[in-house]
């Protein structure tokens, strides 16, 4: 059974269950906290965010199916290198598959031990928000280009040379002094 591409609120089992598939594309700006994050260049806007999202039932042997959700999302985004502080455009992309478990002590207990995200099995999911979520955790921590596209600025060295700079004393020569009654340090 194939959904509208705006549905946003998913019964959660339901739609593992049925092995249904939701695929599209929203606004870049329509998950604000991702738009938020972003710098692009004046000329410039933000790239729609394409997703899919496939519900899928394994079966156990002797036990309850496995629920599981393959969640695959991508966007070009705008950030700011690091290195030169000008816009960069980084493709972002997100390949996760997600257990669904029964309560949320089941997903501690298991998320502690496989690999996959676990979540708790609940009603409601809210699709958008879930791929936003994936798509925040998968920015580079440190963006920046391979090869900056203009020259980086030469810093301005108005710091004195090392000979005119008068040498400070140790820090812990005061404590040595004290620790010897005599202060002559042995």
């Amino acid at each position: 059974m194939k959904r509208p591409h705006d549905a946003l609120r998913l019964d959660v089992q339901a739609f593992i269950t049925e092995g249904e598939t939701l695929a599209g594309q929203w606004p870049g700006a329509g998950l604000s906290r991702l738009a938020e994050l972003q710098t692009p260049p004046q000329d410039a806007g933000l790239a729609d965010v394409e997703w899919r999202a496939q519900g899928q039932r394994l079966p156990v042997a002797g036990g309850e199916a496995e629920l599981w959700l393959a969640l695959q999302a991508g966007a070009r985004i705008w950030l700011t290198c690091q290195r030169c502080l000008q816009p960069l455009a980084e493709p972002l992309a997100v390949d996760r598959r997600i257990r669904f478990v029964r309560g949320e002590a089941a997903a501690e207990a298991l998320d502690a031990e496989i690999e996959d995200d676990v979540l708790a099995l609940s009603k409601a999911l809210d699709l958008r928000e879930l791929v936003e979520d994936e798509l925040l955790l998968a920015l580079p921590i440190v963006p920046r280009h391979g090869v900056c596209p203009q020259p980086l600025p030469l810093p301005v060295d108005d710091a004195p040379a090392p000979e005119d700079v008068p040498e400070k004393p140790h820090p812990f020569a005061a404590l040595q002094r004290l620790k010897t009654p005599s202060g002559d340090g042995g």
